[in-house]
C-alpha cells in the first residue's frame, strides 16, 4: 500500500493550528486545486481530494485526537468519506461554508445547485470502513457481520430540521428564491450568493428540530452481513450499494466501502495467488533423500519427496494448492521452500558418526577432547608464557 502523508503537511501547519488556521489553510489548497481550474489534470484534482481529506479529520476535534495519538492506524475502522470515489464538486460542497461567498452558490453547501437557484436532489456520502479476515477464509470465501455508525434521517423530524408539529415559512432574508445578491468590488458588479438563512432552500423553519438540532440527522448504529470472495487481497474493498449516509432533497443513499485486511499466517506466506512455505529438514534428509509431510492451507497434508543432495534454500512447487484468483477462481501454486537445519546439540553417538564422516571429507574438525579454552593455553605456551 501506499505510504500515506502527514495531514498537517499536507496542509502545511502546525500540529499547534488552530481551527482557523486549518479552515484558512484547506480553502487556499481547494482553491488552488479545484479541477475547475485545472482542467484534465489529475495530479491537482489528487492533491485537493488530498487536502479535502486532511481538512476533515484535523476539523474533527476527536478525529484529530486520534490521529495526533496514533497516526493513520488511529482513524482505521471509523467512519469517514472514500474521496477518492467522490467527485470533486462534491467535495467542494461539503465544506460549503467555507467558501459559499467566493462564488455564485458555486461551493455554497450540502443539496444546492450549482449557479441555479433552489435545491435538487444529491447523492449522499461515501462511509469506509475495515475488517479482517485469516487466510484461510480467502481460501474458501466468508461473510462477516459489519457494524458501524452513520448518519441517519431523524426520527422526530424525518429529516427536515423543523420542530415536530410546525411548518416551514418562506425566509424573509431571500423572500423564498434561495439567493441574495451582495455588493462586489467598489459596487462595480453584485454577486449572487446562496441564501446563508436557509441554504438555498427559499424556506425555513421557525424553531429546530430539539432532537437533531436542526441538522436533520442523528447518528445510529448498523450491522450489516457482508460476503466476502475467496481470493480477495489485503487493502481491497467490497462496496455495499445505499449503505452511506442518506442523500439531501430525495437523493439516493451513498454507499459503505469495507476496506479487507489479511491476518498475518503463522506458516504461510502470501505472494498474489501463490502460497510460500518455508519448510525445516534435517542434514541427513537433505543429504540422503527423504519423504516428508507438508502441512496445507486446508488443514490436510502433502507428501514430498526430497531428492537426495538437495540444498539448501532450494524450491519446491505444487501446483494448485494456493489461492483462488479472484476473478478466474483458478488457484495458485504452493511454493516450499527448504531449509536446512543444524542441530545444536548432538548425543555422543551423533557426533563420533560426523567426526567420522568429516575425517572421509578430508575437512578439519574441533577434536572431542579439546576445548576453546584449551586451544588459547596451547597458543600462549608456544611464546613460552
Amino acid at each position: 500500500m501506499a505510504t500515506q502523508r502527514d495531514y498537517y503537511e499536507i496542509l502545511g501547519i502546525g500540529k499547534t493550528a488552530s481551527q482557523d488556521d486549518i479552515k484558512r489553510s484547506y480553502r487556499k489548497l481547494a482553491m488552488k486545486f479545484h479541477p475547475d481550474r485545472n482542467p484534465d489534470n489529475k495530479e491537482a484534482e489528487e492533491k485537493f481530494k488530498e487536502a479535502a481529506e486532511a481538512y476533515e479529520v484535523l476539523s474533527d476535534d476527536q478525529k484529530r485526537a486520534r490521529y495526533d495519538q496514533y497516526g493513520h492506524a488511529g482513524l482505521r475502522g471509523s467512519a469517514g468519506h472514500d474521496f477518492n470515489s467522490m467527485n470533486a464538486n462534491d467535495i467542494f460542497d461539503m465544506f460549503g461554508d467555507i467558501f459559499g461567498d467566493m462564488f455564485g452558490g458555486g461551493g455554497g453547501g450540502r443539496g444546492r445547485g450549482r449557479g441555479g437557484g433552489g435545491r435538487r436532489p444529491q447523492r449522499g456520502y461515501d462511509l469506509q470502513t475495515e475488517t479482517e479476515i485469516t487466510l484461510e477464509q480467502v481460501l474458501s470465501g466468508t461473510e462477516r457481520e459489519i457494524e458501524f455508525v452513520r448518519k441517519d434521517l431523524c426520527t422526530s423530524c424525518n429529516g427536515t430540521g423543523g420542530k415536530a408539529g410546525t411548518d416551514p415559512i418562506t425566509c424573509v432574508t431571500c423572500g423564498g428564491v434561495g439567493q441574495v445578491q451582495q455588493a462586489g468590488l467598489g459596487g462595480m458588479f453584485r454577486m449572487v450568493t446562496t441564501c446563508p438563512a436557509c441554504s438555498g432552500a427559499g424556506k425555513k423553519y421557525a424553531e429546530n428540530c430539539p432532537k437533531c438540532r436542526g441538522t436533520g440527522h442523528e447518528p445510529k448504529k448498523r450491522v450489516i452481513n457482508v460476503k466476502i470472495p475467496a481470493g480477495i487481497h489485503d487493502g481491497q474493498a467490497i462496496r455495499v450499494s445505499g449503505e452511506g449516509e442518506p442523500g439531501e432533497n430525495g437523493g439516493p443513499r451513498g454507499d459503505l466501502h469495507v476496506v479487507v485486511r489479511i491476518a498475518e499466517h503463522n506458516l504461510f506466506d502470501r505472494e498474489n495467488d501463490h502460497l510460500v512455505l518455508h519448510m525445516p529438514v534435517s542434514f541427513s534428509q537433505a543429504a540422503l533423500g527423504a519423504i516428508v509431510k507438508v502441512p496445507t492451507l486446508e488443514g490436510e497434508s502433502h507428501e514430498l519427496t526430497i531428492k537426495a543432495g538437495t540444498q539448501h534454500g532450494e524450491v519446491f512447487r505444487v501446483p494448485g494448492m494456493g489461492l483462488p484468483n479472484l476473478r478466474s477462481n483458478r488457484r495458485g501454486d504452493l511454493g516450499i521452500v527448504l531449509k536446512i537445519e543444524i542441530p545444536s546439540k548432538l548425543t555422543s553417538e551423533q557426533r563420533e558418526l560426523l567426526t567420522k564422516y568429516a575425517e572421509t571429507e578430508h575437512f578439519d574438525v574441533m577434536p572431542e577432547n579439546q576445548s576453546f579454552w584449551g586451544k588459547i593455553k596451547d597458543y600462549f605456551e608456544s611464546f613460552g608464557n
